[in-house]
């Protein structure tokens, strides 16, 4: 059983929902972004998303641009983040890791190197934001072989006939994009997330989690009443560039920050079912 499985399966024995944090890789520079990728299993993230710097990541809203281009003028690279996976992996075995980020650095890596390299380096999962099911071919056969879950998004637009075959090329959850358009710009209300979740259901078996507009924590809660788990981004690398100094460097107190905000959310996110009990 993967990491992915394994962490939903137990999300669900203890009958809670599960946090999924997103944070770009190398934002705002290597050793700030390593020392919070270490310090998320401790803060409460059940799952970690990693963003792979791009000069044109069409899906991010102005905040996770703006890291990415933080991360790029810091040197980032696709070897430079499974470098930081594997460092990871040196004392955390059990939190599954998924890279989030577009195709074009992996076709210039070289898809089937870069299956292989980012598996033996530690990751267990990818979401490729720019890969439909009709183009997936390139890639789904060398991530199944090197044991990495393809993962993908369903958008609210993603209608009743289009559903089964974009789940059906699915592995570890599914990515439910709570919000047409660009991240961390607005907010799915309750009602449409009530409505759009079971009629996902009714398609899959595989863990749901909610993304795009979630900030806070009664959001989080909210949706982790309706999903297996919610997921954070933009408000952390929000919360992550608020803490940066006038030269764009980390201060000593940003790693508490972001963390900080991750505990916040965690605790919303594990408690909400259990008020409802």
């Amino acid at each position: 059983m993967s990491r992915i499985a394994e962490r939903f399966a137990a999300l669900k024995r203890e009958g809670r929902g599960g946090l999924v944090t997103y944070l770009q890789a190398y934002d705002p520079d290597p050793a700030c972004s390593v020392a919070i990728l270490h310090g998320l299993p401790g803060a409460g993230a059940d799952v970690i998303e990693l963003g792979v710097p791009f000069t044109d990541p069409m899906a991010d809203g102005p905040s996770i641009q703006k890291a990415g281009q933080r991360a790029l003028k810091a040197g980032a690279t696709l070897a430079g983040v499974l470098a930081m996976v594997r460092d990871f992996r040196e004392g955390e075995g059990e939190t599954p890791v998924v890279l989030m980020g577009y195709l074009n650095p992996i076709l210039s890596y070289g898809v089937e190197r870069f299956c292989c390299d980012a598996a033996a380096s530690g990751v267990d999962g990818l979401i490729i934001v720019d890969l439909p099911p009709e183009e997936a071919d390139e890639v789904a056969p060398h991530a199944r072989d090197a044991g990495l879950n393809l993962i993908r998004l369903i958008a609210p637009t993603t209608d009743d006939a289009r559903l089964p075959r974009v789940l059906a090329a699915t592995t570890g959850f599914v990515y439910y994009v709570s919000i047409t358009g660009i991240t961390g710009t607005r907010s799915a209300s309750a009602e449409h997330l009530a409505e759009a979740v079971p009629r996902i259901r009714r398609h899959t078996d595989l863990p749901l989690a909610i993304g795009f507009g979630i900030r806070t924590p009664q959001q989080a809660a909210e949706a982790a009443r309706l999903a297996d788990a919610v997921v954070v981004g933009s408000a952390l690398v929000d919360t992550l560039a608020a803490g940066l100094d006038e030269k764009g460097c980390a201060r000593p107190e940003t790693r508490r920050q972001v963390l900080d905000q991750v505990r916040a959310l965690a605790e919303a996110v594990h408690s909400a079912r259990r008020q409802d009990g």
